[in-house]
């Protein structure tokens, strides 16, 4: 899975605005397959535990909220060195410092509300998208 695949989530607010599948068609644009998707509404006991690595940040509080406000939608998104690519089509956490045409320049609301989650690292994006999918969830490339 390493280095082609990685773990996006159109987070509430993007999801309850309807901007989903306006983020899915311009991630595709991108060059990103979709391998795995599905719509939920995270518990908190979730959010918590997928947000556990940002437990002693002073945001955390307000992260796990945030996520279980409404439903979200996880995605495992392909492409040759996908966490890199899909960090740089998606811009910087605050949108008024994202690059234009980026997804949080286009559909984030604001730095706590910025659209959309994507994986740090490879090692993240296989952690996170074990989290929500299991392996026989994940289309194969074609």
């Amino acid at each position: 899975m390493a280095g082609k695949y990685t773990l996006t989530i159109i987070k509430p607010d993007a999801f309850g605005a309807g901007k989903a599948g306006r983020i899915l068609a311009h991630l595709e644009q991108q060059g990103f397959a979709l391998r795995a998707a599905r719509v939920m509404r995270m518990s908190k006991g979730q959010a918590g535990e997928f947000y556990v690595v940002h437990r002693e940040r002073p945001f955390y509080g307000e992260l796990v909220e945030f996520m279980t406000s409404g439903p979200c939608m996880p995605m495992v998104l392909e492409r040759a060195g996908a966490v890199a690519a899909l960090r740089e089509a998606i811009g910087a956490t605050d949108p008024a410092e994202a690059a234009e045409g980026t997804v949080r320049k286009l559909y984030a609301e604001s730095k706590g509300r910025n659209a959309i989650h994507a994986s740090d690292s490879d090692e993240n994006a296989e952690r996170e998208a074990r989290f929500f999918f299991a392996e026989t969830d994940l289309l194969a490339g074609a």
